[in-house]
This record gives C-alpha cells, structure tokens and sequence, in this order.
C-alpha cells in the first residue's frame, strides 16, 4: 500500500484527512461511528474567547447540492474547551486543531496564548470573522487585514499556526500571500461562499441572520480553482476543503496544489465519508502506482 503520511509544518499526519472545524463538533458523536485516530487530524469546532450560544434558529438551509449555516459559532469558549474536551481529544491517537474566531484582534491573540500552553498541536485562525473595531468587515477581506491579523496572533501562538481563507475576496492568491507574509506555517481554504434563500410563500429569508455561509459539493470547483491559484503563490502547505465528498475529489484536490484535506458537510449526509475516501484514495494510489500520496501535490498538468 502507498504511504500516506503527510506532514504539515512539521506536524505528522497518519493520512491527509482531516475533519473540518464547524462538521465535526469535539469528535464525541463521531467516535461512535470509528475511532478517530483512522482520521490524519480533527479541527475542532470554532471556539471564541467566551461562550457563545450562536444564532437564533433557524439557522441551516438546504441548497441545491450544499447547505446554507449561520449557525454562529455556538461554542463553550476556549477555558472550558481546553478543560474539558482537549483532554479527551488527546488520547484519540490523531492530530488536534484548535480553531479559533474572534470579533477584535485581541480576542484572538489571548486565545493564541493561552492555546500555546495547552496540549494541542496546531492552531487554525478562522478570519472569516467580522472585526467589531472596523466597521464589521471581516479581517480576511484585505491583504492589509490578512497580514496585520496573522502578525499580531503570530508573536502570541507558539503553536504552528494555520491561517483559514475566506472565498469571499477578489483575488485569493494575494491574499494567500499575505498570510504567508503575516508569518502563517500553512493556509487552508476554503472556508464558506456567502449565501441566501428566501422562503417565497413568507417573502422571508429562510434563515433567521438573513444570509448564510455555503458549503457542499456546489462549491467544489470554486473551491479547486482557489486552491491551485493560493498553491502558485506560496511556499507554505495548503489545505485544501470546500465540498470534497468522494475520493475523486480528493485526488483532485491534491493534484491542484493541497498537501492535506479537509472533510466537512459530507459528514452531515454520511458520517463515514473520511472512510470511504481514504479507500478510494488507497486503491487510486495503489492501482497508479504511486509510492506517496505527496506525489499528487500540485501535480496537475496546467495549460
């Protein structure tokens, strides 16, 4: 069998799947179903720096192909998290992502801090996040805002530090490059496409905070496109997420430019998706004769 062993800023993975934040919850419900250590890493559900209860409901849609959340980042806060589930999450035998959100910089930078003291073995900034102190607008809009955020939580994580891309920009690949500047060990993208449904009968959108973030199998090819255009741009790993249900969209994903792989809303419809596209990717391997899955990393063949 091939070698699937990948490593991100210096992290060993035991494949390249990893469970995406937002999908998996603390991996509890999931363990259920297999051990969490047949997953290369579980990023964990976005914590803020205090509890938080999310949106009001109703606060996921179905799309066509995908789904619409606001759920609002309804978490237990970082103490509780680090108390409670971390613990638990680090006798699982994978690798554990804290994924953190945040309304102003220094929200971010205290949880940087004190996730570096903790057990966990990397960080994954979501800048997907309005900033209260400008106007709203999320920090990950702007190459300025990109560099300026990963900078300022950068001299308080002494974790490796993931930065999570948002699609909602005009170009990803500046945007890639600044994080990287901003002193990012790895990006991942992407995170959700802005996104609405109304209910035409009530003439109200179906989700109570109006819009909502999109995911699942329709945002794929967007998903691959950024992918390829971030990998041009930097010399960091790239994970790469965004619909990726099968195992031929997983080879896909490598081959545009990702070293490992995030697996999100195909969960909701069949938790064991990781599974079934980690054998698909082992028979790909095998049958192709690909000695490492690091093979397929960037190994499109562009025009």
């Amino acid at each position: 069998m091939a070698d699937l062993q990948v490593k991100i800023a210096g992290i060993a993975f035991e494949n390249p799947l990893i469970a995406a934040s937002g999908t998996f919850g603390f991996g509890r419900e999931y363990q259920e179903f297999y051990p969490l250590s047949t997953l290369g890493g579980v990023s964990c559900k976005g914590i803020t720096l205090q509890e938080r209860p999310g949106n009001p409901p109703p606060r996921i849609a179905e799309t066509p192909s995908g789904m619409l959340n606001s759920v609002g980042l309804q978490n237990p806060g970082v103490d509780h998290f680090i108390e409670e589930d971390l613990p638990w999450l680090k006798q699982q035998g994978t690798v554990v992502i804290a994924n953190i959100a945040g309304n102003t910089q220094q929200d971010y930078c205290r949880m940087a801090e004190k996730l570096s003291e903790s057990d966990v073995d990397m960080v994954e900034l979501n800048i997907s996040c309005p900033n209260v102190k400008h106007g709203g607008v999320a920090f990950g809009t702007s190459c300025a805002s990109v560099e300026e955020i990963t900078v300022a939580v950068r001299k308080y994580c002494r974790k490796p530090l993931i930065v999570k891309l948002s699609p909602n920009v005009a170009d990803i690949g500046e945007i890639a490059a600044a994080a990287e500047a901003g002193g990012a060990d790895a990006i991942s993208l992407i995170n959700t496409l802005t996104g609405m449904r109304i209910d035409i009968r009530t003439r109200r959108p179906i989700l109570r905070n109006n819009t909502g973030g999109l995911s699942g199998p329709a945002v794929f090819p967007v998903a691959v496109r950024m992918v390829w255009q971030a990998a041009q741009r930097v010399k960091v790993p790239v994970i790469g997420l965004g619909g990726i249900s099968t195992w031929q969209d997983a080879v896909e994903m490598l081959l545009a430019g990702a070293s490992a792989l995030q697996i999100g809303t195909a969960l909701f419809t069949d938790p064991y998706a990781p599974i079934k596209i980690l054998d698909g990717l082992n028979r790909y391997l095998d049958e192709n004769h690909i000695a490492s899955v690091t093979e397929l990393t960037g190994a499109v063949c562009a025009y």
